[in-house]
């Protein structure tokens, strides 16, 4: 693959593979309606296996077309572009050959999309955090992410959880277990999911005792969503007794 891709000939292949009657059940499926949390997103159709195609075909697209991509009113775009930049900062981290410059390149560039309002659905979020943010601060301090946990955008705050994912699968669950004791009493529905998602994640990944200390001190104070989420695979007596504490 040559790095003469641009951000359009991208665009133009997401559009080749649109299938316009898909796009009124995503924009139910991801909340575009007046008021809802997508609110005025642009659907094209195209699914996410023919947008990870996409993203592998334009792998050695340059950063600026990226983020280029990334500034598209196109969601199918921006999903691409994540996707590529995934594949980017998992390059750029590899321990022989390793590229920090090129990584804190990727961290500032997704950093400006998820403030400005770029990273602005689950979808967009869930692909991206763990795999671009999770890296970078693996090993360092993770101040970023108390600063994003307390944002007014629910995408940053998603962020922050969705990032901690990469720590939960490097063996690490403190972060995750502070950003959700920081979280708790956020009842935004999509908040309430990640937090009680990645309890779960630690529980099944690291140890289960870990979730189930959290569940002792916190359950009668999360949210339904939440509490049914972190303990979804726990034994359904065990389950029921947290359940009733709300």
């Amino acid at each position: 693959m040559t790095a003469g891709y641009t951000a359009a000939e991208v665009a133009r292949a997401v559009d080749e593979a649109a299938d316009p009657e898909r796009v009124a059940v995503l924009r139910g499926f991801f909340k575009t309606g007046p008021g809802e949390y997508g609110e005025g997103d642009v659907f094209v159709g195209v699914t996410v296996p023919k947008s990870r195609a996409i993203a592998k075909r334009f792998a050695a697209l340059p950063l600026p077309e990226i983020e280029t991509l990334l500034a598209s009113e196109v969601h199918e775009c921006r999903f691409v572009a994540l996707v590529i930049a995934n594949n980017a900062m998992t390059k750029a981290g590899k321990p022989r050959t390793r590229d920090e410059a090129a990584q804190r390149e990727l961290v500032d560039m997704y950093l400006t999309a998820v403030r400005g309002g770029r990273v602005n659905n689950w979808d967009l979020v869930d692909v991206s955090a763990e795999n671009i943010l999770g890296p970078w601060l693996l090993e360092r301090p993770r101040d970023l992410l108390d600063e994003l946990a307390q944002a007014d955008s629910l995408w940053e705050r998603r962020v922050a959880l969705l990032t901690t994912f990469a720590f939960i699968k490097a063996g690490d669950a403190s972060t995750t277990v502070e950003l959700c004791e920081r979280l708790l009493h956020d009842r935004r529905d999509l908040i309430q999911k990640a937090v009680g998602w990645m309890l779960r994640e630690v529980g099944k990944r690291i140890d289960r005792t870990l979730l189930t200390g959290f569940l002792d001190e916190h359950a009668q104070d999360m949210g339904r969503t939440a509490l049914s989420y972190a303990t979804e695979h726990l034994d359904p007596t065990v389950r029921a007794a947290y359940r009733a504490r709300r």
